[in-house]
C-alpha cells in the first residue's frame, strides 16, 4: 500500500472467473484530505487509480505497472466524510501476452463515481 492507512478492505467477493466486487472503507482522516481540500475533502483521482492497481495486484498476486490508461471517467466527486464506503467492481483478464486488462466501475451507495479501463504489465 503506497499510502499507509488510506483505506481498508471490508469485503471481497469473486463473482465469476474474471469479475470481483470489493468494498473498501476510506480513512477520511488521512493526511491526503488535509490538502485535497481543507474543509471540503475530495478523493484525488490518482488515489483511486492507485487503489485499483493495488486491488488488481492482490487479485493477480503480481506486481504490476500501468501500461495504458483509457476511458477514465470521473462521474461524481467522492467525499470521504459523506461516503467513505466504496464498492469497486473489477473485471480482470490476463491476456496471452501476460498483460492484465482491467475494467472498473466504482460506486458509493448507488452512484457511479468512476469508470476506468486500463492495462498493466506484470513485473
Amino acid at each position: 500500500m503506497v499510502l499507509h492507512d488510506f483505506y481498508k478492505i471490508l469485503s471481497e467477493e469473486k463473482i465469476s472467473d474474471s469479475k470481483y466486487a470489493i468494498t473498501i472503507l476510506v480513512n477520511e482522516k488521512h493526511d491526503v484530505f488535509k490538502g485535497h481540500f481543507p474543509g471540503n475533502p475530495i478523493m484525488p483521482g490518482v488515489c483511486m487509480i492507485q487503489i485499483i492497481k493495488e486491488l488488481t495486484e492482490s487479485i493477480t498476486k503480481s506486481t504490476l505497472m500501468i501500461q495504458t490508461l483509457s476511458n477514465v471517467k470521473f462521474m461524481a466527486l467522492i467525499n470521504p466524510e459523506a461516503t467513505p464506503e466504496l464498492r469497486l467492481e473489477l473485471d480482470v483478464v490476463i491476456s496471452e501476452d501476460n498483460l492484465v486488462k482491467v475494467k472498473n466501475t466504482t460506486y458509493f451507495n448507488d452512484t457511479v463515481a468512476l469508470k476506468l479501463s486500463n492495462t498493466y504489465k506484470k513485473l
